[in-house]
């Protein structure tokens, strides 16, 4: 397989035409080893236009859909952020790549063992990415205020204690989805302290484990 020739596919056939147009990120997604970041066996699949399944009911989002949930968070140079769900590090590299200084969240031993992994092979600057491990419902309040959070995965309610540490003026990007209804991206801004979000675009993915309690924000 020309992994060379399959990013670029994938980045001219599912990027472009979907309104991708952030240069950092298709620099990114150009250049970054996807493959390195599922299952061998997975490897295949890495750039197709789905989510690549990592185990433990987790996924890779697809490179569409992730590529515009960070587009829309518009992320900039030096700005500190929190990835929650990092799953393997594939998205934290690309927020990297993109400048942000990354916080990557994961609850699971095994999947931040593959980030641990494959995130020291590619080219970041030392230091870029910290990862962490906790339960995602909790975020990382330790390094907050952030000015960018990203939730990798679907949920149905994002909650205050991971709202609130947004900082003034920050976003928080994430695939909500309720009963009965067809997921959707969301961006919520906190200005003068109050967290609102909006409507961005449809999307469905795998759901976030620990996100489906009645406390929070729920759109």
């Amino acid at each position: 397989m020309d992994l060379a020739a399959a990013r670029k596919w994938m980045v001219d056939g599912q990027l472009r035409p979907n309104k991708v147009t952030d240069p950092r990120i298709i620099s990114a997604m150009l250049d970054l080893p996807r493959h390195r970041f599922v299952p061998a066996d997975m490897a295949a699949r890495a750039y197709a236009d789905a989510d690549a399944p990592l185990g433990q009911g987790r996924v890779l989002l697809q490179p569409m859909m992730m590529a515009r949930l960070l587009q829309l968070a518009e992320i900039r140079s030096g700005e500190p952020a929190l990835l929650v769900g990092a799953g393997t590090g594939y998205g934290a590299a690309v927020m990297a790549r993109m400048g942000a200084r990354v916080t990557a969240l994961e609850e699971s031993p095994t999947l931040l063992a593959v980030a641990r992994e494959v995130l020291g092979e590619v080219a970041l600057t030392p230091g870029q990415v910290q990862l962490q491990e906790g339960a995602l419902v909790k975020g990382a309040p330790a390094g907050a205020p952030y000015e960018v959070i990203v939730i990798q995965g679907e949920v149905r309610t994002i909650p205050d204690g991971l709202s609130e540490q947004l900082a003034e003026g920050g976003r928080l990007v994430a695939v909500r989805r309720l009963p009965d209804q067809v997921g959707i991206a969301v961006i919520g801004r906190r200005v003068g302290g109050v967290f609102s979000v909006v409507p961005a675009f449809d999307c469905a993915t795998t759901p976030l484990p620990g996100f489906d309690g009645d406390r929070g924000f729920t759109f």
